[in-house]
């Protein structure tokens, strides 16, 4: 009982006094949110060194977040506390029932405490293994600066949940992969701080003039791979099976319940993504404090891997290599273990997902019987549904899981721009951001179309 009072009491954000919020307002906080989020992401860290920050590059894209700014843990923490107690009550270790008002509650003040932790324990870790590594005497001031930059952009998502359009979490990984990909596009300030022509438009441009079609074939091609993933994630967006309903107590009355190809969404691929930095990352700390490279991966003074596992799982860009005429066979076989590693560790996730998060058949049946619908021509039996349910959702698991991990690997191997899963993420996030504004507009210009949106 006293759990449940501490929870209720959480400092939160204050939701709307109108049932539904109007277009107009969650576009405006919408927009409020991103350009905080934007301000933050460029206010750095004080007491921090230098150079201690480039081994995090991939994993703030996925964090949707800029290491060495205020806002370094990210989503992390946010993420980490949904998935433990999605896991736990899945598996029916927490019984906390989400479909009733009081359930729900009570799940996010359970995740917001735990997201609390997470901040708190993440900037302990990130500065106290100079993962960010703070200046002598700093230590304190630099965890206590990240603490509360994690705790903003749990705010900040619980505004946009309440008063915007999707969730904080989707919208900062978007913008961030959205910054990275314009700056390397059209980026023209080198490393020293003088005019050049580093973003891939631009060298394009400076490369024709200079004739050099090498420089040229290298700028284009990372273009050409990242806007033919873009159009094959939307279409694949596009699939999906619909399995006919019909409403118990409304004769006549039917739905469709859409299956959606990528059937476990991006889930996997971000878990085989955040695996494969984490064993790199702990590779590299183990090189560093043993010495000598373990069996994990060694690797160069340039911070790449040469040797062991976080080699033959890192993805070297094939293209750029050919054009450069420095590509090696040994380059083809690591591609083709990146390319499996990616594969069968998607597909494995994605089951593991479907299964712990309440989307695999027996859940799905369960959720149709409880929403008063049954399927036409079949007796009305949980147990009939989730024997017909079976027959699509593990194929899709297994089809989508392959998919996802194929469409990822093969565009990393190709040098798409900021990386396969960085733009998955970004198509998906916008595919469904793009959904909920055009709902919600049609809803607002036209009052009786929310009976049919369940509004």
């Amino acid at each position: 009982m006293a759990l449940r009072d501490l929870l209720h009491n959480l400092p939160e954000v204050r939701a709307p006094a109108e049932k539904k919020v109007g277009f107009n307002v969650k576009l405006k906080w919408t927009l409020v949110i991103l350009t905080g989020y934007f301000i933050l992401s460029n206010i750095p860290l004080f007491g921090i060194t230098e150079g201690s920050l480039a081994r995090f590059e991939y994993l703030a894209i996925l964090l949707g977040t800029s290491f060495g700014s205020i806002i370094s843990l990210g989503i992390g923490p946010i993420v980490m506390a949904s998935i433990i107690l999605q896991l736990l009550n899945g598996a029916q270790i927490l019984s906390i029932d989400t479909n009733t008002t009081e359930g729900k509650k009570f799940f996010q003040a359970l995740q917001k405490v735990l997201a609390f932790a997470f901040v708190i324990f993440e900037a302990m870790v990130y500065v106290l293994m100079k993962g960010i590594a703070a200046q002598p005497g700093f230590t304190g001031l630099v965890i206590f600066q990240l603490c509360v930059g994690g705790l903003l952009i749990i705010f900040m998502d619980e505004v946009i949940q309440k008063w915007g359009f999707g969730s904080g979490v989707s919208l900062f990984i978007a913008a961030g992969i959205g910054w990275r990909l314009f700056a390397t596009l059209f980026q023209f300030i080198g490393p020293t701080g003088g005019f050049e022509a580093s973003g891939h438009v631009l060298a394009i441009i400076a490369s024709v003039i200079n004739g050099d079609g090498t420089g040229a074939a290298r700028a284009l091609f990372p273009i050409l791979t990242t806007a033919a993933l873009f159009l094959l994630v939307v279409f694949a967006q596009s699939l999906k099976v619909e399995i006919p309903l019909a409403f118990d107590r409304i004769r006549g009355h039917s739905v469709k319940w859409p299956l959606q190809f990528f059937y476990a969404g991006v889930i996997p691929v971000i878990l085989v993504s955040a695996l494969v930095a984490n064993l790199q990352l702990f590779a590299s700390l183990l090189q560093n404090w043993l010495g000598y490279a373990t069996f994990l991966g060694g690797f160069s003074s340039a911070g790449q891997p040469d040797s062991g596992l976080a080699f033959w799982i890192h993805s070297t860009p094939l293209l750029e290599l050919i054009i450069t005429g420095s590509f090696r066979w040994i380059y083809a076989a690591q591609a083709f273990f990146h390319v499996l590693f990616y594969v069968l560790f998607s597909v494995l996730f994605a089951f593991f997902w479907v299964t712990t998060s309440g989307m695999d058949a027996q859940s799905q049946a369960k959720k149709i019987v409880n929403s008063g619908m049954s399927m036409p021509g079949f007796r009305k039996d949980e147990r009939v549904l989730e024997a017909i349910l079976k027959r699509y959702i593990g194929p899709l698991t297994i089809m989508g899981g392959v998919a996802i991990g194929l469409l990822a690997s093969v565009a990393d191997l190709l040098g798409a721009l900021v990386g396969g899963t960085a733009i998955l993420l970004a198509v998906m996030i916008l595919y469904q951001l793009y959904r909920n504004i055009a709902q919600q507009h049609a809803v607002d210009m036209n009052p009786a179309l929310k009976g049919f949106f369940g509004a």
